[in-house]
């Protein structure tokens, strides 16, 4: 789940503890996310937006309207939307990406299967999905199976971002370039600095909202490849349980789950057996 951490300036606005305890229960109910009164900042931040955007004057004002009950619904995604984090990259933690193409991919298609179904399942603003897309269409145009990827994400504003596949041409820079070559195109208008992925790799991925505090995941047949990175490590560790759970019923037997570097499943009884760093095969 990239957005810039806005802070308070010194004198401004403030959440009383109350307020800030409303909301961050209300924040955890929805997502799953702590947010400890050390974030005050942080969210203070990241509301000033809010504010500018339905022309309230303070943050008192916008959480009595909040809490109201008279508030559109719809103020609520725009509040979810603003406190997630969405740190994102092409080729992010690219050990994965290589385990996928030289062993999971392989044994997959040992297996017989003529099409393989792979899940984002925090896709942000799709610099993973893109990126899983790339290297299953490689292993299809060598003869692999064909592919369908699924990507999903709680914040609606960067399923957006991600549906256009348009992106500063920086940020593809760890795309290696026989794969930018075939897979990205440059902006007519130089000065624009941006690429977009082509249309015929932007159709393999279905992007769609969702909530991994949902109590099911609706998505179809079982994944072959499931992607959950550095998304766990902003849940304690009884919802981590209960996502990753939720995430290996959504998983067909021998296939594979992907977690960030940074987080551990140690402790949760799962069906699972560590194959690689971070990457595991459902028994």
């Amino acid at each position: 789940m990239t957005a810039a951490i806005a802070l308070t300036p010194p004198g401004a606005d403030r959440l009383s503890p109350h307020k800030f305890a409303r909301l961050s229960t209300l924040i955890y109910d929805r997502t799953g996310i702590k947010m400890p009164r050390t974030k005050s900042t942080m969210l203070e931040g990241r509301l000033q937006r809010r504010l500018r955007d339905t022309g309230m004057a303070t943050l008192d004002e916008y959480c009595d309207h909040l809490f109201s009950g008279d508030a559109d619904p719809a103020e609520l995604t725009h509040l979810i939307n603003a406190v997630t984090t969405n740190k994102t990259d092409f080729f992010r933690e690219p050990g994965h990406f290589d385990f996928m193409a030289k062993t999971a991919l392989p044994a997959l298609a040992k297996t017989g299967q003529r099409r393989i179904r792979a899940w984002s399942a925090a896709c942000s603003t799709g610099a993973e999905p893109y990126t899983m897309a790339m290297v299953l269409d490689q292993f299809a145009q060598g003869g692999g199976p064909d592919y369908g990827i699924l990507a999903t994400d709680i914040d609606t504003a960067v399923l957006e971002t991600a549906r256009r596949g348009i992106y500063p041409a920086a940020l593809v820079e760890p795309v290696p370039p026989a794969l930018r070559q075939r897979y990205l195109m440059t902006s007519l208008d130089r000065k624009a600095g941006q690429v977009r992925v082509t249309t015929a790799l932007r159709s393999a991925i279905g992007f769609a909202q969702l909530n991994l505090m949902d109590a099911r995941y609706p998505v179809g047949e079982p994944m072959d490849i499931i992607f959950c990175r550095n998304v766990l490590i902003y849940f304690d560790k009884e919802t981590q349980g209960k996502v990753v759970r939720r995430l290996c019923e959504c998983l067909r037997p021998g296939g594979y789950l992907f977690l960030g570097h940074s987080e551990s499943i140690a402790g949760i009884d799962l069906p699972v057996t560590a194959v690689s760093y971070t990457v595991f095969m459902k028994d």
